[in-house]
């Protein structure tokens, strides 16, 4: 005769139930978010409005975030949680454009400073950083390749950092105030 599950067993069974649950709600916020950006970038760099094109671009966006929703959200502790987190990226990037502006302006002062050969000290930047999630590690390692004068060269999954700076200025900045706006950003501050 069947013995009747053990607490243990009903728990466990519980939370099989709550995790797939979970899995499905992922997936379909994920989903809400991305079809919605996909779509909207399919219409404005087709620049074609016919019932043709935008079928194939519903078709398209929607077999893509389907599919891709995963990749983007792997480990999302909630799905609101990490779509509200993805709203705060847009608010880093002026901050990074103003920084790859000014990084620009000083690479235009090494470029015509008399004494240039003397000023320019290429050096490798070795850190730790304190980010933990793999997006923001991207993010970070992004931003720091986008700003002129710095190049990511390898980054590992414990988050530690090598940087080429083309003079020291370049490289004392790092990981300062970057790595503390991405960290506000993915809520990992």
């Amino acid at each position: 005769m069947p013995q009747p599950p053990t607490a243990e067993e009903r728990y466990q069974a519980e939370a099989r139930v709550v995790s797939g649950q979970t899995r499905t709600a992922r997936r379909f916020y994920t989903f809400i978010f991305i079809f919605p950006t996909l779509m909207l970038l399919w219409v404005v760099l087709s620049g074609r409005f016919d019932a043709f094109h935008l079928t194939l671009g519903v078709i398209s966006c929607a077999l893509v975030s389907f599919f891709s929703g995963d990749l983007l959200f792997p480990h999302a502790p909630h799905p609101l949680r990490t779509l509200r987190l993805w709203w705060r990226f847009p608010l880093y990037v002026p901050w990074l454009l103003y920084q790859i502006f000014l990084a620009n302006l000083h690479l235009l002062y090494l470029t015509f400073h008399p004494r240039m050969p003397q000023l320019i000290d290429p050096h490798m930047v070795r850190f730790r950083s304190k980010l933990k999630g793999e997006m923001a590690l991207l993010a970070f390692a992004n931003s720091i390749t986008l700003t002129p004068g710095t190049i990511t060269v390898r980054v590992s999954p414990d988050g530690d950092f090598v940087v080429h700076a083309i003079d020291r200025f370049s490289g004392e900045a790092l990981p300062g105030e970057m790595e503390e706006r991405l960290a506000r950003t993915f809520g990992e501050d």
